[in-house]
């Protein structure tokens, strides 16, 4: 670190001045003496720029990007100034100096959006080879930064920072770094203009926003190029959802796994197992998932049974079935250097193993002891390690999570840098493959099940990751402890993964590492609901953490809660859709539902679930109310339809068995009702809450078969319900794309807020009904899901509405 804050602080080499330039299309490169400058319009938004100081470049190639997705240029000029360039699309005006190769890039009103202080620079890297390579931006005035994946600290990411080098950290406190995941993507937000900066550099990489120098952020590898994306919003969702469609979105996600999962290290034998999926059922808490941690395995040899805890694992498997349950296995890289062990045979055979950089195999303890470790980055290895899960997927196993994929060696902590791989026909050193390697052995996982299930949607987990594993895979935020101080980090970590393009992420719920207790737990189940990852997990030298190890007056809450989020997987499972058709993040910081307004920029309790939803989980022991600041808009409460005005700071009660959440009005929130796992029931009827205002809003329904692809082919329901309110009247048009036909054939309908002694109801489709309240104060009407267009007319001039 001594040497790269030299560098920092003193870069020791000077870019020459630009002589000439050539283009080939839409890519652009500015020569001066030795270096030169590549400038790539991806769009009228993205912009890629690299830059080597010998005239040479790599070869193009990256894990990160989402190579199916088609960008359009509306727009492409390049004019010559006196003193430099400007490159213009229709968004953006990008400046290149002709003295320095500095960029600033401006919106088309003229307005600096980001600019370099020093600018790109390099330093030789002499005892590795190659160089590292440096870039430095103005803090522009009041700028904050958001994303980096899941850095435990604040959300706002000014005055500090970061490394990023996948690294096992059990037990890691707040402000620890690096972790796990490797995403070098960050967002910046000044004067109410959102950009984003996405490094796609795989070596070891650091980011400082104003910690050196208040006044500069900056980004520098150990190697590799200067290779960088600069991402135009002006909103904060559009430079997340643009950098998605470079690095690519979600896939869909079977129902099943927005459930609720249950986890420890390790349910062993299947005498427990039974035990506990048999407690579920019997005090009739929600589970749609089990997992088997590694003392499912035979010695910790991955892809193996201990038969003496599992004698009959397909029977078991097929047994848990039947109650509903998904079967979830953890597989590791390590495999066990054993003659006798078929898959370390094959690897042999097969020659899939990573090598030193002097030609032996590279050896490590992990689990079994020691290890020989396939390089995934190799095509021939993940297809390989893909036919492994064969046997898996015939005795009926739903899921597979990879961990220990940092990947992580016990006493040296990781692979030493000599290390060799493949990289896709780029060979390297472990240097450049650590950081993904994790990414690239569950995108073998991913690939091999997606082969092996056919018309079966996988579910991968995995622990470390770069940019783009969010094609593969969800996350978990990895050893966390049970802490009150883990619960707010897990909240603000989840958060941070989401608009870093990864949001199907949750936290170990009670924590992993330590006991937890009967209010930590249940505010943590809290969080859980609304994080999309719903998994408890913890340690075996922990008590136990089930969600009726508390006692009866903490077990009917955490019931509660868990029921919860059964109601909402509609609204759950249509948020997951939208965010894999338009890359929107599922939890959303304040400040992306409202970056016009400053007071939202450092808030970090609250977060939006969706689009419809606002959450502040509960972080603090004994927790009788809670400052909640609001967005713009009003805003029932969930559990009394109590309305708030937003753009301000309201308080709210907490007692333990609820919590601030919000619905913003005008949506309609499609619910199930309680099932004990997906699928459990076929429905009747779908249950509509509609929350009344003066607005005008549009909600959507998705809706397919839940766990295969045949969406893909259109055979899907997407419903829009577009809300109108005035004094006197609802106005409800529902209009329906996809073919896909839904069993159940009505809506119950609830609506919240109306201030009338009576209601009328009328279709096209209908006779007109007249609806009382119901002694909740709410209004409920059953009307056929074909309706066209509903309205609601007040018989009693409504009252003026009582927002708080």
């Amino acid at each position: 670190m001594v040497y790269m804050d030299q560098v920092l602080q003193t870069p020791k080499q000077v870019l020459n001045k630009i002589k000439n330039y050539s283009r080939q299309g839409s890519t652009f490169y500015f020569h001066s003496e030795r270096e030169v400058l590549e400038i790539k319009v991806i769009s009228d938004e993205i912009i890629r720029f690299r830059f080597v100081p010998d005239g040479f470049f790599q070869n193009d190639f990256s894990y990160a990007l989402e190579l199916n997705h088609k960008f359009t240029i509306d727009r492409l000029a390049l004019a010559e100034k006196p003193d430099g360039y400007e490159l213009m699309t229709n968004s953006l005006v990008c400046v290149i100096e002709k003295t320095s190769m500095k960029i600033t890039m401006k919106d088309m009103e003229g307005k600096i959006i980001n600019e370099d202080a020093t600018g790109m620079h390099w330093e030789e890297n002499i005892s590795q080879g190659g160089n590292y390579v440096y870039c430095s931006k103005k803090i522009q005035q009041d700028e904050v930064f958001y994303g980096l994946g899941d850095k435990p600290t604040d959300l706002n990411l000014k005055g500090k920072r970061f490394t990023n080098w996948g690294s096992d950290t059990y037990g890691f406190e707040k402000e620890r770094d690096p972790l796990y995941r490797n995403i070098p993507f960050y967002i910046g937000l000044h004067h109410g203009i959102g950009y984003g900066i996405f490094f796609d550099n795989s070596f070891k990489t650091y980011f400082d926003f104003g910690h050196e120098d208040n006044e500069v952020t900056s980004y520098w590898a150990d190697g590799g190029e200067m290779n960088y994306y600069y991402i135009h919003g002006p909103r904060l969702m559009d430079v997340t959802k643009r950098y998605c469609e470079l690095t690519g979105k979600h896939y869909l996600p079977p129902l099943w796994t927005l459930g609720y999962h249950q986890c420890r290290w390790s349910y062993y034998p299947e005498s427990t197992v039974r035990e506990i999926t048999q407690t579920f059922r019997e005090k009739q808490i929600p589970c749609d998932a089990i997992y088997l941690d590694i003392d499912y395995m035979d010695g910790f040899r991955c892809f193996t049974w201990n038969k003496d805890y599992f004698p009959n694992p397909s029977g078991m498997i097929e047994d848990l079935k039947k109650e509903g349950f998904k079967t979830v296995v953890i597989i590791d890289p390590g495999i066990k250097i054993d003659p006798k062990y078929w898959v370390y045979q094959e690897g042999i055979e097969q020659d899939v193993f990573c090598r030193r950089g002097d030609g032996p195999l590279m050896q490590g303890p992990v689990w079994p002891g020691k290890c020989n470790f396939p390089d995934f980055t190799d095509p021939k290895v993940r297809k390989w390690w893909g036919t492994l899960f064969e046997e898996f997927v015939q005795i009926g196993v739903d899921g597979v999570w990879n961990d220990m994929n940092e990947p992580a060696v016990f006493g040296i902590d990781t692979f030493p840098n000599d290390v060799r791989h493949d990289y896709d026909g780029n060979p390297c050193s472990h240097r450049k493959a650590h950081n993904v390697y994790g990414m690239q052995m569950v995108r073998a996982t991913y690939e091999g099940l997606l082969h092996l299930q056919s018309k079966k949607r996988p579910f991968t987990i995995t622990r470390s990751g770069y940019s783009g594993v969010q094609r593969y895979a969800a996350v978990w935020t990895g050893d966390n402890v049970a802490t009150w101080e883990h619960l707010q980090i897990a909240n603000t970590q989840c958060q941070r993964l989401s608009i870093s393009g990864i949001s199907f992420s949750g936290s170990d719920i009670g924590g992993f590492s330590g006991d937890s207790n009967g209010e930590l737990f249940t505010r943590w189940i809290q969080l859980g609901v609304f994080s999309p990852l719903f998994r408890t997990h913890s340690a075996g030298d922990t008590a136990d953490q089930e969600p009726w190890s508390y006692g009866e007056n903490y077990e009917k809450i955490i019931k509660k809660f868990i029921e919860l989020r059964y109601e909402l997987l509609p609204y759950i499972y249509t948020s997951f859709w939208q965010c894999t058709i338009d890359g929107t993040p599922i939890l959303r910081p304040l400040v992306f539902m409202d970056q016009d307004d400053v007071d939202t920029y450092e808030r970090q309790e609250e977060f939006g679930f969706g689009d419809k939803l606002l959450v502040s989980p509960v972080s603090k022991p004994r927790s009788e109310g809670k400052e909640v600041y609001l967005p713009k808009g009003n805003w029932y409460y969930y559990f009394s339809d109590e309305l708030f005005e937003g753009g301000q700071e309201v308080s709210i009660a907490t007692p333990l068995d609820e919590m601030p959440l919000f619905v913003k009005s005008g949506s309609v929130i499609p619910h199930n009702p309680v099932m004990q796992y997906v699928g459990e029931k076929e429905l009747d009827k779908l249950t509509l809450h509609i929350y009344y205002d003066l607005v005008h809003e549009v909600s959507e329904l998705y809706e397919d078969h839940g766990d295969n692809f045949a969406y893909q082919q259109g055979i899907f329901s997407l419903k829009q319900f577009e809300f109108i309110g005035s004094k006197k009247l609802i106005t409800l048009k529902q209009s329906k794309t996809g073919q896909y036909n839904t069993y159940y054939r009505d809506y119950e309908m609830i609506f919240h807020g109306i201030q009338a002694d009576e209601i009328e109801l009328s279709t096209s489709e209908t006779k007109i009904k007249k609806l009382s309240k119901t002694k909740g104060g709410t209004f409920r009407a059953l009307v056929n899901k074909e309706f066209s267009k509903l309205t609601i007319r007040f018989l009693e001039k409504s009252k003026n509405k009582n927002i708080k």
